[in-house]
C-alpha cells in the first residue's frame, strides 16, 4: 500500500483552522481610497461572525511615514507582500468601492489564483464579471 503523500503548506493551514475551529476568514481588498468603506465592511463582517484581516495603512493620506518617496515606494513594497499573505491565510476576499485599481486587480487575481472566493460590494467593478 502507498503512503499518503504529504499535505501542502496550504492543506496544513486549512487542517489547522479546522482543528482550530476558526471562523470564516475574511480579508478586505480595495484602494486605500475607501477606507471609510473597509471599516465599514470590517464591522459588518465582524458582526456576521468571520475574522477580518484589511490594510493597515493608507498610502493616500500624508504621513510622515511616506515623507521620504524613495522610503515610500520600498514600504509599498513590503505592504503588498504583507497584503498577498493576508489574502493565503483569508478563506474569501470581500473587495470593497466601486473602482478597482491596478493593485485591486492584482490581488483579486491572486486570490482567485490561489481559488479563493472573491466578492464585492459593487459587483459591477468584477474584472471578470
Amino acid at each position: 500500500m502507498p503512503s499518503p503523500r504529504p499535505l501542502t503548506a496550504e492543506e496544513k493551514l486549512a487542517e489547522a483552522k479546522k482543528l482550530l475551529s476558526l471562523p470564516r476568514i475574511v480579508v478586505i481588498c480595495g484602494s486605500t481610497r475607501f477606507m471609510a468603506q473597509m471599516n465599514e465592511a470590517d464591522l459588518l463582517e465582524t458582526k456576521a461572525g468571520r475574522i477580518v484581516v484589511k490594510p493597515g495603512c493608507d498610502m493616500k493620506s500624508p504621513h510622515e511615514l511616506r515623507s521620504d518617496p524613495v522610503e515610500a515606494e520600498a514600504l509599498k513594497v513590503r505592504l503588498d507582500d504583507l497584503h498577498r499573505a493576508k489574502i493565503r491565510l483569508a478563506d474569501e476576499v470581500l473587495v470593497v468601492g466601486d473602482y478597482i485599481g491596478d493593485s485591486t486587480r492584482a490581488e483579486i487575481a491572486y486570490a482567485r489564483s490561489l481559488g479563493r472566493p472573491v466578492r464585492f460590494t459593487h459587483p459591477e467593478v468584477d474584472p471578470d464579471a
